[in-house]
């Protein structure tokens, strides 16, 4: 059995990772970690987990090292770090869900978080946790950085598509729309009911952090500097994310080759769903997945490619990838736990 540490359990990520691993047949959850609730059992802060013999600790780096193969950090920016680079080095695989090791220069992690980088000699030791584009890196290397929810909506449909020359990486737009546990599990003023309930908002719309991995990624696909216009959306549901990605047609482009370049790249991904022509996707159908669904249109008056991509928040866009991640790491099926 995989023994497993989730450091920061209490939040909304935690919470899905104890979920995902509770059940999964390779894994036994060897500790939980938060420094509010420690020394509670899991069911005070979670009931529906009451019938489980957990309780809360604080994070002890040197208890963790003894009792886990597997640590997924589920911190803030960071303070991941803090706990991913001693762990790191005691040869643990530790798979962050925060944002500390995906963008990989440094001086674009301080431009969009505001700090220095916390242990930038650990960023060449790091793979971009999207198991779709990154499978071979992840199974060499022993520090994941799962990729952001916002960032998986779009980089998966758009990357094959860049490669192949379908769309231009000039002027694209994405407007991308989130369920209200992407902002944590916090009692903060913009995110109570009676702030977001019957309410649909723009914010960050000139410099949201995850613009710096997306264009990082996409920069990589186009093989030159991309600028796009992204603008997320706060939606009075708890989970899910909704990205329409607008782009001007590519030197490749012909009529069935955004769909014939999508089915190529994904023919054999388990959890991504390329529809037909025409056919857009919808949150209610990845909910509580680990699926990333992609519809996509061409509109002939404007000549645009519209792509559509959506997935849980909670779970592709973070505890569910992780896990995927972990199943690549342990050499297990890389869908146990996730269906």
């Amino acid at each position: 059995m995989i023994k497993t540490a989730i450091i920061g359990a209490s939040g909304y990520s935690g919470e899905e990772l104890i979920r995902i691993l509770a059940s999964h047949p390779s894994c036994e959850i060897s500790i939980i970690t938060s420094r509010q609730y420690a020394g509670e059992p899991i069911g005070t802060v979670f009931p529906r987990f009451s019938w489980m013999d957990l309780k809360f600790s604080k994070p002890d780096i040197e208890e963790i090292k003894k009792v886990a193969d597997v640590v997924f950090l589920a911190l803030p920016h960071g303070l991941a770090a803090e706990y991913a680079e001693p762990l790191f080095n005691a040869g643990l695989k530790v798979i962050d869900i925060s944002a500390d090791f995906r963008v990989r220069d440094t001086e674009i992690y301080k431009k969009y978080y505001n700090v220095d980088h916390p242990a930038p000699k650990l960023l060449k030791s790091a793979v971009y946790g999207l198991p779709e584009l990154y499978r071979d890196d992840i199974k060499k290397s022993s520090l994941i950085a799962c990729a952001g929810c916002y960032p998986t909506t779009i980089l998966l449909p758009s990357v094959p598509l860049l490669k192949a020359g379908i769309v231009s990486a000039e002027d694209i737009v994405v407007s991308s729309m989130s369920g209200v546990t992407g902002a944590g599990r916090k009692v903060d003023l913009p995110y109570i009911f009676p702030e977001v309930n019957e309410s649909l908002r723009a914010y960050a719309v000139n410099g949201h952090r995850h613009l710096s991995e997306i264009e990082q990624e996409l920069a990589c696909a186009a093989g030159k500097d991309v600028k796009i216009n992204f603008l997320p959306h706060l939606v009075p549901v708890n989970r899910g994310i909704n990205s329409t990605i607008i782009f001007k047609p590519g030197p490749n482009f012909k009529q069935g080759a955004v769909l014939e370049t999508l089915e190529n790249a994904y023919i054999d991904e388990f959890f991504v769903k390329v529809l037909p022509c025409g056919t857009l996707s919808d949150t209610k159908h990845v909910t509580g997945t680990n699926f990333c669904e992609i519809g996509h249109a061409y509109d002939e008056h404007t000549d645009k490619v519209i792509i559509t991509s959506t997935i849980d928040n909670l779970t592709k866009g973070a505890s569910g990838q992780a896990v995927q991640c972990m199943n690549i790491l342990c050499g297990v099926n890389e869908t146990e736990g996730l269906i």
